[in-house]
């Protein structure tokens, strides 16, 4: 499952998940979110990626859409920081959801 759009109610996630089953990967966006008043309709904040995450049952997350060049307001480290926050909050392994610079490489 790869995602780039806004989280909404999470209802498409859950129903996803209800109609296939956990997912093993889910690639979900964790850059280019503010203003939210403006972007949260396209993408996704690091918070709402973790929750997505959840709601379909990934197994393993990885984001995408940060780094590469400063499309949004966020200062351009602070996808990374929001998401350590939100999978501290949530209790998930930051191995479990891992975010790959561009170019990195990571063997499923």
């Amino acid at each position: 499952m790869c995602i780039d759009q806004g989280y909404g109610d999470g209802s498409h996630f859950r129903r996803a998940r209800e109609r296939y089953g956990p997912v093993r990967l889910a690639i979900l966006p964790i850059g280019a979110y503010e203003p939210r008043w403006f972007m949260r309709d396209q993408h996704m904040n690091p918070a709402e990626s973790v929750q997505a995450l959840i709601d379909c049952g990934a197994e393993i997350g990885l984001g995408h859409h940060y780094g590469t060049f400063q499309l949004t307001d966020e200062p351009f480290d602070a996808p990374l920081l929001a998401l350590a926050e939100a999978l501290k909050a949530a209790e998930i392994s930051p191995e479990r959801f891992r975010a790959l610079r561009p170019g990195q490489i990571w063997e499923l």
